[in-house]
């Protein structure tokens, strides 16, 4: 049969955010060959369109695309469904709080798998490794059954900064980093403050102490 005559197998995929190949050849008549059979139709609707790759084995319909495209959340869910373990984090929160102002950034977060950027037809999705014991300060949240991740400001900021290189001859009193960075932190919570303050001590890092330092010199004065 063609492979235009059976695109109501993909019915049942219209309502999820993805499919994998596993769950697409329990939808297959029974005494074909499974497997070949599943990946051929599968090529075969990517080339037309019917679908799109997000990973391989991975798929999502272009109805599913079309119709939820500009939620709010579907650029995350695809950032979970890519790399599970991970959260929203760096330069995709801080811009979406109004921190980071200067550019559009990529979706991006922290993994405590190894750093990577990962390119598809839906867009390009950066994951930073952190160290497992840094690996906290995100809330959780469902879309369409997705579980996804998200850094709070205070923890998106220690991220950003804790994985930006800052060269020891740059750690002067000279330095106004928010400032060189383009950081809008003048509305900045005291309770993002003390958060951000956690870190850093969870980190022990000297940068870190610096940093932290710098800021409350500079933009979080008493």
């Amino acid at each position: 049969m063609h492979y235009t005559m059976k695109l109501d197998l993909l019915k049942p995929f219209e309502r999820l955010p993805y499919f994998t190949i596993a769950g697409f050849k329990h939808l297959l008549e029974d005494g074909e060959t499974l497997d070949q059979r599943a990946r051929e139709l599968l090529s075969r609707w990517k080339q037309a369109g019917y679908i799109l790759s997000l990973k391989r084995g991975v798929y999502m319909t272009r109805r599913f695309y079309e119709l939820h495209r500009t939620d709010p959340e579907f650029a995350p869910a695809v950032s979970a469904i890519l790399v599970p373990q991970s959260y929203l984090s760096l330069e995709y929160v801080l811009q979406q709080a109004g921190i980071l102002t200067e550019a559009t950034y990529p979706v991006t977060a922290a993994t405590t798998k190894n750093t990577r950027t990962i390119e598809n037809s839906l867009g390009t999705f950066v994951y930073r490794h952190i160290k497992p014991s840094l690996y906290t300060g995100f809330s959780q949240q469902e879309y369409y059954g997705v579980i996804l991740h998200r850094a709070s400001l205070a923890k998106a900021l220690f991220d950003f900064l804790y994985l930006r290189p800052l060269p020891r001859g740059l750690r002067t009193n000279k330095l106004d980093l928010a400032e060189d960075l383009r950081l809008n932190l003048d509305e900045s919570s005291p309770e993002g403050r003390n958060e951000f303050k956690m870190y850093v001590e969870i980190s022990e890092s000297e940068k870190m102490n610096f940093i932290l330092d710098n800021l409350r010199r500079t933009v979080w004065q008493p």
